[in-house]
């Protein structure tokens, strides 16, 4: 039952995701928006943090176990409790963001490449609407814009940190802090989906590699093999072809003349006796 009501609420709660986003994003973007836009967009914000809320209590009901479950998610039962601490913005933005990287990571169609992504870009949206609407009416404050608000959070993510802009109050060091951590944890991640994917891709051609060669030495074991056996086939049929083989039967001694030795041998056999020949007339 569990996983049947996390596999339907899945989509829903990623597309409250999105809406949160626009509704966090549009009065810091356009500060000058009609009031009733600014009433709209905190609306959207508690109606998507109350979603979550109901979502991880829904879950926690049909656990099983829930002590366990409660346990086993604390960062789940931190988001839930965080806007009702102090209704600050900003913890509603926390808490959401911590929800929903948590079901993302639940769901299976969700590679580690697209999470990471995804992680790496929604950080530094939020990270830079964040530090842009806590610093931009700061008297001493130098991110004034947009761009210099993505500008400081790609510094920050990356640990460059140019120190051309830089938070001045201390909830925007707190964010700073946040934003530090997050990236180097990111980039680690980063690096080591990296690292794993030229392995598994070397491992890949090692196997290819070994199997042409397991096959080979097949091959060459059978070729021999064949070799062996049209040898021992064809040793019979070839003796039998030819035939028996008989002893050698000795020449005859043939006797020659004492008298002159280059005279050719006598012949043992006396010669055959000629036909008279009958008298001429």
């Amino acid at each position: 039952m569990k996983d049947r009501w996390e596999a339907r609420t899945q989509m829903p709660l990623l597309v409250l995701a999105v809406a949160f986003g626009v509704a966090y994003a549009v009065p810091i973007v356009a500060p000058d928006a009609a009031p009733w836009v600014h009433r709209l967009c905190n609306r959207v914000e508690w109606a998507v943090w109350a979603a979550f809320a109901l979502d991880y209590l829904v879950r926690l009901a049909l656990a099983p176990a829930r002590w366990a479950f409660v346990r086993s998610h604390p960062l789940d039962l931190l988001s839930v409790l965080l806007p009702l601490v102090q209704p600050l913005r900003l913890l509603r933005v926390v808490s959401t963001l911590l929800l929903v990287g948590r079901r993302a990571r639940m769901a299976p169609q969700i590679t580690l490449t697209t999470y990471v992504a995804g992680a790496v870009v929604g950080l530094m949206m939020f990270g830079s609407l964040a530090v842009l609407h806590v610093e931009r009416d700061a008297p001493e404050g130098n991110i004034k814009t947009l761009g210099d608000a993505v500008w400081w959070s790609f510094t920050t993510m990356t640990t460059v940190g140019y120190g051309d802009h830089a938070p001045t109050t201390g909830l925007g060091r707190i964010l700073a802090v946040g934003l530090m951590l997050s990236g180097i944890a990111l980039l680690g991640v980063v690096t080591a989906n990296i690292a794993a994917w030229f392995i598994s891709r070397f491992d890949r051609d090692d196997a290819v590699e070994r199997r042409q060669t397991e096959l080979l030495e097949a091959l060459t074991r059978e070729v021999r093999e064949l070799r062996a056996e049209v040898a021992r086939l064809s040793a019979p049929a070839g003796a039998a072809a030819d035939g028996p083989t008989l002893p050698a039967v000795p020449a005859p001694h043939v006797p020659r003349d004492p008298r002159d030795p280059a005279a050719p041998p006598v012949s043992a056999t006396p010669p055959a006796p000629t036909a008279p020949t009958a008298p001429r007339a």
